[in-house]
């Protein structure tokens, strides 16, 4: 369920990590989605490594081929899902690879 109220709490995780940049330490595909995920479907998964802490997003405009654990990624914030009937558009953090120059 979309919530308001658990959109704008999730404010304050997004503000801690947008534009920080880390490292995959693991990753997976995911090819059967959950439901409100399935026209995402497949779509990699990374568990990445900002500073002393572990955090999980979607790894967004890579193929599979190109990513490798020990790789260099950035926060950013996109669109989670599909909007709402009501209009909520939900965003949050997923995760972009940094090419080599960065």
């Amino acid at each position: 369920m979309f919530s308001p109220i658990k959109i704008w709490r999730n404010q304050k995780y997004i503000k801690e990590l947008l534009g920080k940049k880390g490292e995959i330490i693991s990753y997976t595909i995911v090819r059967i989605a959950p439901q409100g995920f399935e026209s995402q479907a497949p779509y990699p998964v990374v568990l990445v490594r900002i500073g002393n802490k572990n955090h999980i997003g979607q790894l967004v405009d890579a193929n599979e081929t190109e990513i490798k654990i020990g790789q260099k990624v950035i926060a950013v914030v996109r669109r989670i899902r599909n909007p709402h009937p009501e209009g909520i558009i939900p965003y949050g953090i997923k995760f972009k690879l940094l090419s080599n120059k960065e």
